[in-house]
């Protein structure tokens, strides 16, 4: 068998899609799995919407989820160049190769008139399909058409009799009436190549031995094997894997909510968590596993596995796999993670030391496992770092101001600012006092000293929190929640 060669060959014309991940994902995992090469190719051809942006940022996106390519932009290879601007004298030479084989011929039929040749097939019940017109012209005709000014374009000419037969290695056999097609455009009049024939040049001259890629272009394959065969070039074998849909089971999209991979990189979500969660749709090992490390996917990966129906986006599994994700890393990993991030934020200088280092890390500590993503801890430990505390409306209304908060503030304030050995094992102490003292549920003392430290009722424990944010820090915010109600209550007392 030859070697395994499979390409992912996405268009730069906007960010990497899930689903275009998805796609790539199943390329890398075949390739590595089989030994084999794993091409990258941008289909740049689409010059008014194709940028540089959209390259770099489906590079960056690659890079992020470790989809290292083995041939492509930035490592090259024997079969390039690997941008598809950069291959149109190849397209060409082939595009003429047909025309002098009279597989494709030059067809000078214009907008309006392809139009019309539209609306009369729609109007008498018939797929609305190039009519061939163009097929034999006469010398006189073409060079009449020329004399006018018309550009051509050239129509690949297709075999309309038989069927042809698509062998898929996830569809199985998928047969496809060639009476169904019609002579389509290979090249258009300003000179580029369309995605069906271009596609066919590229994979056949770059070696491709296997084309995964999505199911929505299964139709056009009775197309591009034509093109195969008419110049002679190996078919390669497909596998169309199943689209991915929203929760609504209508087609992922914008609407859904985040579908590129950069805005899931900038939600704080972990490549490893993303490769793992891409896999499984559309694909399974057994029911039992669901967390797969990238060397268990390439070992299990197979496209027999691969499912023939639709896979639904759920963002609540991803978040979930995400945090498993998240909890399995060890401290200092989830600190070098994060630590961009905590600077972004403005909550760590550019340069820390190692004194705040190990603040950093005791936050991460105490919240790693409550997060679900990397983000979740700009709201999560807001409060650790900046010096105004931003109180949460309801908590406040629902835990400060109750009857008997200020009292328990007031009394635990002495009690904090005396602790000799400011730790979480010493604070403890204080609050299980405070609650026998005033026969209440420890939690009644503890809520209103969490409201007014972090300014919400959610938080880790409370004897990590005041730890971690210090005795002067944590005193003066007790102050200032005290001076905070009775405020409140001098307001009702003039109000009444």
């Amino acid at each position: 068998m030859n070697q395994v060669r499979v390409r992912f060959a996405p268009s730069p014309t906007g960010y990497l899609h899930v689903g275009g991940a998805r796609t790539a994902l199943f390329n890398y995992l075949y390739a590595k799995h089989h030994h084999g090469v794993f091409v990258l190719r941008i289909e740049d051809t689409d010059l008014a919407r194709s940028t540089e942006a959209s390259t770099r940022a489906i590079l960056d996106s690659m890079a992020y989820l470790g989809l290292d390519w083995d041939e492509g932009p930035e490592k090259g290879g024997d079969y390039g160049p690997y941008f598809q601007s950069q291959r149109l004298e190849l397209y060409k030479e082939y595009a003429e190769k047909l025309l002098s084989m009279g597989r494709a011929y030059e067809c000078y039929c214009t907008p309006e008139e392809l139009d019309q040749i539209r609306q009369e097939a729609a109007a008498q019940g018939r797929d609305p399909k190039y009519d061939g017109r163009c097929r034999n012209l006469t010398d006189t005709q073409r060079r009449e058409f020329v004399r006018q000014g018309r550009k051509p374009v050239i129509r690949f000419k297709a075999d309309f009799e038989g069927t042809t037969l698509v062998d898929d290695l996830i569809r199985g056999q998928v047969i496809f009436d060639n009476n169904q097609l019609d002579d389509f455009v290979i090249i258009k009049s300003d000179g580029m190549p369309t995605y069906n024939f271009a596609v066919v040049i590229d994979d056949a001259l770059m070696r491709i031995t296997h084309v995964i890629r999505g199911e929505d272009h299964l139709s056009n394959t009775p197309k591009q094997i034509q093109i195969y065969q008419a110049l002679g070039f190996t078919v390669p074998q497909f596998a169309h894997i199943p689209m991915i849909l929203g929760p609504d089971r209508t087609r992922l999209s914008k609407r859904h909510g985040a579908t590129s991979v950069g805005q899931f990189q900038e939600e704080g979500y972990l490549a490893e968590a993303m490769v793992n969660y891409l896999a499984l749709l559309g694909w399974a090992y057994d029911d039992s596993q669901t967390i797969f490390s990238k060397t268990e996917l390439i070992e299990k990966f197979s496209l027999s596995k691969v499912s023939k129906n639709p896979a639904v986006f759920d963002l609540a599994k991803l978040q979930w796999m995400n945090g498993v994700y998240i909890r399995e890393l060890s401290l200092d990993e989830l600190y070098q993670r994060t630590l961009p991030l905590f600077k972004s934020w403005g909550f760590v200088p550019q340069e820390v030391g190692s004194e705040l280092e190990a603040k950093v890390k005791s936050v991460l500590r105490v919240l790693q496992e409550r997060v679900k993503t990397l983000a979740d801890l700009k709201e999560a430990s807001c409060y650790f770092f900046q010096d105004e505390v931003r109180y949460d409306e309801k908590a406040v209304s629902k835990v400060l101001f109750k009857e008997g908060a200020a009292e328990i503030l007031s009394s635990l304030l002495p009690e904090l600012l005396a602790v000799k050995d400011y730790t979480q094992e010493n604070l403890e102490p204080v609050f299980h006092k405070a609650q026998e003292q005033r026969q209440c549920k420890l939690a009644d003392v503890i809520q209103p000293v969490r409201v007014a430290v972090t300014g919400t009722n959610v938080s880790p424990g409370i004897y990590d929190v005041l730890a971690i944010l210090g005795r002067a820090r944590a005193c003066q915010r007790i102050k200032d929640a005290l001076a905070l109600i009775k405020s409140r209550q001098e307001g009702q007392v003039h109000d009444g």
